[in-house]
């Protein structure tokens, strides 16, 4: 009994192998997580095959191999399904500290354009001050020059009003001093006609 299940069972064996030959050379040249699950699927394939097999033939060694086949390609599906979640985890990470990294990116280009911000603020109200300074300065030079101006124009009038003063008082005193003069000279004139006046009256 053994004998006739051996060789169905070797005969299957070879024909599996050969059809599935070149999926699986071409898989050996593929990579990736879809070259993978076309593999499982094959295994899968080439499980069931031999459970069927093994059920029709009354073979126990082929269907425990077909089980065997079949927990293996249950296996690889599994980790598969482990690589694929951590793959999305990953990319799910990724994308996460992708968007933080943009996120501070913004905050730190925010804050960069806001101290600028200040900083010009800073700067207009330092030319501001220091504007204003300067036409105050200016304004109060201009009054103390105008001051001073003022003051001169006072003390050149007050010294113009001195000489007019002085002008006038001395002429007075030539007037006076002209009338004083005068006075003399008629009196002297009186005096000496009163004389003349006299010695005529001696003479008759």
């Amino acid at each position: 009994m053994s004998s006739l299940t051996t060789i169905p069972r070797a005969a299957l064996d070879r024909s599996l192998k050969l059809m599935r030959a070149p999926v699986d050379v071409a898989l050996s040249r593929a990579n990736g997580d879809r070259s993978t699950a076309v593999k499982l699927a094959v295994d899968r394939a080439d499980a069931t095959v031999r459970g069927i097999a093994g059920t029709a033939l009354r073979d126990g060694t082929l269907r425990d191999d077909a089980q065997r086949r079949k927990a293996a390609a249950d296996e690889r599906q599994r980790a598969l399904d482990l690589r694929g979640r951590a793959e999305a985890v990953r990319e799910d990470a990724d994308e996460r500290a992708a968007e933080r990294e943009a996120e501070a990116e913004k905050r730190r280009r925010q804050a960069e354009e806001k101290a600028e911000r200040r900083r010009k603020a800073a700067q207009k109200r330092r030319d501001t001050t220091k504007s204003k300074s300067a036409k105050e300065a200016l304004q109060r030079k201009q009054q103390a020059k105008k001051a001073a101006e003022q003051a001169e124009e006072r003390a050149e009038k007050h010294r113009k009003e001195e000489r007019l003063s002085q002008l006038e008082d001395k002429e007075k005193a030539l007037d006076e001093k002209d009338t004083a003069l005068t006075a003399s000279a008629e009196a002297e004139r009186l005096k000496e006609a009163a004389a003349k006046a006299k010695a005529a009256r001696k003479g008759n």
